[in-house]
């Protein structure tokens, strides 16, 4: 097994399961905020795509972890083989079961989020943060976690659950949202922290899905050429749940409203709401960490409601298959 003492970095070897590379972004964020948060270990995060034609940096120290879906995407298999030959301890966390990546790996986690028809992932990307928290649990408790904080994110995450049930009551607020983002071809999404990579999600599956063009950036970029592009009533969704840099992230906010952008701001139950909102959807009070799970279910409801709105085939979008088995 894997002790929080053995591993001094942890390389990620991330596989898209719609065949967007933008997956290894979007795992990226969270994964290494978790790993290096609580376990103090460094972890970095390389596409499968890449892995295996730069000489990767891993020996026997190193624990590399392929993330699929399908678990037979032809990159990632190449990057497990690479990894097992230089030594590195490999494990796959894939959904189905008896995959090749699976069985390569020959350790590791699968799942069992059931079958997944839509081409577009929502329940295994949503499974794969969780299985990615709870390893940085396991192993921030050999290392600098404390106990109180460790039971308290282990009880967070059981109830998660609860929590998705609770932003899945807001479907009408949602889809009431998505009426006015559906008659747009662009829009931004903005993150900082743990919430930047579920920024980058929610762009992902609103142009797989509905056709929009959607870019997801750090809050903090925007004055660093994104903002150049902002036009009247273009729709901004803010990630502003509570967290240490909320502040700073309502800050950029209002640059995009002097802009003439709609605000659409994602919030803490109970907390400030956005005063600068144009709309708001607001997700259970959790920790920062376990927050990104509720808020990205809310993105990928908005997403659905907006395909739907205009017309698209939600599950089969045009050009993209559900696994990638040529590199």
């Amino acid at each position: 097994g894997v002790r929080g003492d053995q591993r001094d970095v942890a390389v990620v070897e991330v596989d898209d399961p719609t065949g967007m590379r933008d997956q290894r972004r979007r795992i990226r964020g969270h994964e290494a905020f978790a790993f290096e948060d609580l376990a103090a270990i460094q972890a970095e995060v390389q596409p499968a795509a890449e892995f295996r034609y730069r000489n990767p940096l891993v020996d026997g120290r190193d624990l590399v972890v392929a993330i699929s879906q399908s678990g037979e995407t032809a990159d990632t298999l190449a990057a497990v083989r690479e990894a097992k030959e230089k030594g590195a301890m490999v494990m796959g966390l894939v959904n189905v079961v008896g995959s090749t990546i699976a069985r390569e790996a020959g350790r590791g986690v699968y799942l069992h989020a059931g079958p997944e028809i839509s081409v577009a992932s929502t329940k295994a990307f949503t499974g794969q943060v969780a299985v990615l928290l709870l390893m940085a649990l396991k192993l921030g408790r050999g290392r600098r976690l404390s106990r109180e904080r460790g039971l308290a994110l282990a009880a967070e995450i059981a109830r998660l659950p609860e929590l998705i049930e609770a932003v899945l009551r807001q479907d009408a607020v949602i889809a009431k949202v998505a009426e006015s983002m559906a008659k747009h071809e662009h829009a931004f999404f903005l993150g900082r922290g743990p919430m930047y990579p579920v920024a980058l999600e929610g762009a992902l599956k609103l142009k797989e899905i509905s056709y929009i063009h959607a870019e997801g950036y750090h809050a903090a970029e925007l004055k660093h050429g994104p903002i150049a592009l902002l036009t009247p009533g273009m729709p901004v969704v803010v990630l502003a749940n509570r967290s240490p840099v909320i502040e700073k992230t309502l800050g950029n906010a209002e640059e995009c409203k002097a802009r003439g952008a709609r605000i659409i701001a994602i919030v803490t139950e109970g907390g400030p709401d956005a005063a600068i909102a144009d709309d708001v959807i607001r997700i259970p009070d959790c920790d920062p960490l376990i927050a990104t799970i509720p808020a990205v279910v809310a993105l990928q409801l908005l997403s659905y409601h907006v395909a739907r709105l205009r017309g698209c085939p939600i599950d089969q979008p045009r050009n993209l298959a559900k696994s990638v088995t040529v590199e």
